[in-house]
């Protein structure tokens, strides 16, 4: 007999579904902006309508880095606390559409502005480059949304809690409320930033900006974000995947230690972006070079904890040899195969995290387009990857429909065509970046200098990565277009892993908030305070703001 599928109450279905629309939707126009850009900087295309490259190149990172990923996880995570702590209540199913409606309104804003060529300061939109003000509101109105949804989130975890005294939540409504505080603590810097620098300097009530304290208060939440997106992978990788393949979850008190511990060492460590920094002493950005080697250890965990898992799977099966499971694991699955090519892109792309974030060789990549070619490894693959793997169960859960054997073959087809593109694209970004070409530029030869003439062969074939990336992006949303709205009616599983028999209780002192929220605030006092203090004494004059677009 099979086991009954636990549906999610449908008007929590259709909150968590409106995220994933808006978040499909940035996706598109990203890509197509995404491709312009490589296609512009392998210097064989130029833009039309008198389109500027640093406009489409905004474009690229809002909707791609900012939009899709607060959207999709948002949805992900309103759907998952659904499914494991049951239906929402009225009131925190209010503030889920609040928070939805908020942050649209504020993508909006922030998208015509940069459409109008008024906020072409690209996505990190650094001071001083000065954006119209309703960019800055419109960003703002995004962080406020994401405020109110999570607020729907703790608050059904609250009431879960007062029903279950002295019981572990469940795993994945757990992991979903860590990466809410996270992300809640981690745009409090972005939210301080706006609303009290580049908001009233953009309005005109104040001449000059602190580029240094706008740019720190950043990158304190520029690296939560980070983990921001990557830390739902995780839970899909933790929690789903094991039951996907027919596993059990290999330790319910490892997954949520490394949980705590990406929350604990995810924020204090912005400084490791701001290595070349004028105006932060050594020794401070030394001691967040070591907090941001303390996030090695959870990302260790999840691999060991991961393979654990589909080595017992894979031996269970008739796996025999050193690996002999590996060969059992259902590769023509496409809910465990494309997550899985996330996961293997994770090793590279996390290694060269750790050479951006060691000192000495962070002074040989610095501003060069190895970072971009790093960060399409881990949020363009790992995170991306894991997303649309994510939705192809998740999508047809939520709209009532089933995920068809054509589709699955087209969602691994898919996974290939993206894994060849970024392949072909980030290789040559590494390694072009190792012979000095700078990131966020557009084509230019330099005056025909040498060097940079050296670095033509290298777009170009950035150029065909991102072309071939594209075509992956119009396969996915063709299998999105599907499952949301073609697909034959039907109940597709939401799959939530079970722990393995006989294992551990989980210590309740992995949810008790008050001691990791202690430390949490304890570590970003001690890497802040001081080189807040010396900023605010000793930092540079104010700047002007400048428009050079």
């Amino acid at each position: 007999m099979s086991e009954r599928i636990i549906k999610i109450d449908r008007k929590d279905g259709k909150l968590a579904m409106a995220h994933i629309y808006v978040g499909f939707i940035a996706l598109a126009l990203g890509g197509l902006a995404g491709l312009l850009q490589v296609l512009v900087r392998s210097g064989s295309f130029t833009l039309p309508a008198g389109i500027g490259y640093y406009q489409v190149l905004t474009v690229h990172g809002v909707l791609l880095g900012l939009v899709l990923t607060t959207f999709f996880i948002l949805g992900f995570q309103h759907a998952a606390i659904s499914r494991t702590s049951g239906t929402y209540s009225r009131t925190s199913r209010l503030f889920g559409w609040l928070g939805f409606w908020v942050m649209l309104l504020g993508t909006v804003m922030a998208a015509v502005m940069i459409l109008l060529n008024e906020a072409t300061v690209l996505y990190t939109f650094y001071a001083p480059l000065k954006a119209h003000w309703i960019f800055y509101l419109g960003l703002t109105f995004v962080v406020v949304g994401s405020w109110l949804g999570g607020a729907g989130m703790i608050m059904k975890y609250v009431e879960w809690r007062k029903q279950h005294p002295g019981e572990s939540s469940p795993l994945l409504t757990f992991m979903a409320i860590i990466n809410t505080v996270l992300w809640i603590v981690a745009t409090l810097g972005v939210a301080g930033t706006v609303l009290f620098q580049l908001l009233p300097w953009s309005l005109g009530l104040v001449e000059r900006v602190d580029v240094l304290i706008s740019r720190t208060l950043f990158w304190y939440f520029g690296h939560p974000l980070v983990y921001f997106w990557l830390l739902p992978a995780y839970m899909a990788w933790y929690v789903i995947i094991p039951k996907i393949i027919g596993a059990k979850i290999f330790s319910d008190s490892l997954a949520r230690l490394s949980f705590i511990l990406f929350l604990l060492f995810s924020i204090p460590v912005g400084f490791h972006h701001q290595l070349v920094e004028p105006g932060i002493d050594a020794f401070w950005k030394f001691l967040q070079v070591v907090l941001t080697f303390m996030v090695v250890i959870p990302s260790l965990m999840t691999a060991f904890s991961l393979f654990a898992t589909f080595e017992m799977y894979g031996r269970s099966k008739g796996g025999t040899g050193l690996f002999g499971w590996f060969k059992k694991l259902p590769w023509g699955d496409a809910r465990f195969t494309v997550p899985f090519i996330g996961m293997v892109a994770f090793i590279p792309a996390g290694a060269g995290g750790l050479i951006n974030a060691s000192n000495q060789m962070n002074q040989v990549v610095h501003n060069t387009i190895w970072v971009t070619g790093h960060f399409h490894l881990t949020l363009a693959t790992s995170v991306v990857l894991t997303f649309f793997g994510i939705s192809y169960w998740l999508v047809p859960h939520l709209t009532g429909r089933v995920l068809t054997k054509a589709m699955n073959k087209m969602a691994i087809v898919q996974a290939i065509v993206w894994t060849v593109g970024m392949g072909i694209m980030s290789g040559a970004m590494h390694a072009v970046g190792l012979l000095g070409a700078p990131r966020r530029s557009s084509f230019s030869t330099y005056g025909d200098a040498q060097q940079a003439l050296d670095w033509i062969p290298y777009q170009v074939a950035q150029a065909i990565g991102g072309t071939i990336l594209f075509i992956g992006i119009i396969l996915v949303l063709y299998i999105f277009i599907n499952l949301a709205f073609f697909a034959p009616k039907g109940e597709e599983e939401f799959p939530v892993g079970e722990q393995a028999e006989g294992s551990e209780k989980t210590p309740m002192v992995l949810e008790n908030w008050k001691i990791w929220l202690t430390v949490l605030a304890a570590l970003i006092l001690v890497a802040y305070t001081v080189p807040f203090m010396d900023m605010f004494q000793n930092g540079p004059p104010p700047s002007k703001g400048f428009k050079v677009w």
